[in-house]
C-alpha cells in the first residue's frame, strides 16, 4: 500500500486497542500519526514508523482520515470538540470506533454535520489480539460513502468489515447488544465456576464442558432469532415452566454454599413474571417480548 497522503490515517486514543489499530496501518505501509491524551504510549509505534503529534489539534490536521479510539464518547467530545480540533477536522473523516450508546452515536453525528466533518460511528466486536488478521470484526454506519472513500486504509485493519446502513446509531446499537450476550455470558460463567468450586469442581475440570454448552449456542441463537421474529416462542421442546424449575436449583445450591445468586434470580424473577402472564407452555424467548412491553 501507498504511504501517500491519500492513505495517511491519524489515530487518537492509544490505549491497547488504539495502539493494535496504529500497528496494523503501519503493518500495511500506512502513513500513521498518532496521539494520546496522557504521553509516553506512543514509543513503540514511533519506533516502528508512526508519527507522533504534539497535540490533538496537529494530529487531526496530518491526515485525511482521523480513527478515534477512546473510553467513552466523554472521552471523545473532550478531546474532538475542542475549537481548534473542531476547525481542523473540517473537511476531513473521522471514523470513532469507541464505544458507547445509540443516543450518543447521534449526537456526535449531529455535531459532526454541523461542522462539515464527514462522520462514520463504530464499533470493534473483536479483542486486540484479532487486529491486522483475517479474524478481527469491524462494524460502521453512517454514509456509505465515507466507507467506500476510506475503504483503503480501513481495510489495511484486517478482518471483515460491515457497513450497516446510512443512520449513525445502528453500529452503536449492534454493539450494545453483542455485549448484553458477551457480558451476561461471562457474569454467568463466573457465577458457574463459583458454584462448581464449591462443590470441589477445578475451573479447569469444569472448563471441557462450559466449552461444550458454548458449542450449543451457535445454532440456538439463529433458530431462536427465527422464533422472535415470528412471535411464535414455541415451548415444546424446553417449556418455561420447566426452566423456571432448573433455575430454582441453581438458586438454591448458590445460597447454599453462601454464593450470591442475584445474577441467576434475576433470571429467574423474569421467568417466573412470564409464567404469570400465562405463557409457561411457551418457550425462553418469550422473555424478550415481555421485556419490552411498556
Amino acid at each position: 500500500m501507498s504511504s501517500s497522503r491519500d492513505t495517511a490515517v491519524t489515530v487518537v486514543g492509544l490505549g491497547p486497542m488504539g495502539r493494535a489499530l496504529a500497528a496494523a496501518f503501519l503493518a500495511a505501509g500506512v502513513r500513521t500519526t498518532v496521539w494520546n491524551r496522557t504521553p509516553g504510549k506512543d514509543r513503540e509505534l514511533v519506533a516502528a514508523g508512526a508519527v507522533a503529534a504534539a497535540t490533538a489539534e496537529e494530529a487531526a490536521a496530518a491526515s485525511p482520515l482521523t480513527v478515534v479510539c477512546l473510553v467513552n464518547y466523554d472521552a471523545t467530545d473532550s478531546v474532538l470538540r475542542q475549537e481548534a480540533v473542531t476547525a481542523a477536522l473540517k473537511g476531513r473523516t473521522v471514523v470513532n470506533l469507541s464505544a458507547d450508546t445509540p443516543d450518543r452515536a447521534r449526537d456526535t453525528g449531529r455535531w459532526a454535520d454541523e461542522h462539515g466533518i464527514g462522520y462514520l460511528d463504530g464499533a470493534i466486536m473483536t479483542p486486540t489480539t484479532s487486529i491486522g488478521t483475517p479474524a478481527g470484526v469491524f462494524l460502521y454506519s453512517g454514509p456509505e460513502a465515507l466507507r467506500v472513500e476510506h475503504r483503503a486504509v480501513l481495510d489495511a485493519l484486517g478482518g471483515t468489515h460491515t457497513h450497516l446502513g446510512e443512520e449513525i446509531s445502528r453500529a452503536a446499537a449492534y454493539d450494545i447488544a453483542l455485549l448484553d450476550i458477551f457480558w451476561t455470558s461471562m457474569a454467568g460463567y463466573a457465577h458457574a465456576l463459583a458454584v462448581a468450586r464449591a462443590e470441589g469442581i477445578s475451573p479447569t475440570e469444569l472448563a471441557p464442558f462450559a466449552q461444550g454448552i458454548g458449542a450449543i449456542l451457535p445454532p440456538l441463537f439463529q433458530k431462536l432469532a427465527e422464533d422472535v421474529e415470528s412471535a411464535s416462542y414455541s415451548g415444546e421442546d424446553n417449556p418455561l415452566t420447566s426452566a423456571v424449575s432448573t433455575m430454582a436449583h441453581i438458586v438454591h445450591a448458590s445460597e447454599a454454599h453462601g454464593i450470591d445468586a442475584s445474577l441467576m434470580r434475576a433470571a429467574e424473577g423474569l421467568a417466573r413474571r412470564t409464567v404469570g402472564l400465562g405463557h409457561g407452555a411457551e418457550g425462553f424467548t418469550r422473555v424478550s417480548e415481555v421485556l419490552g412491553r411498556r
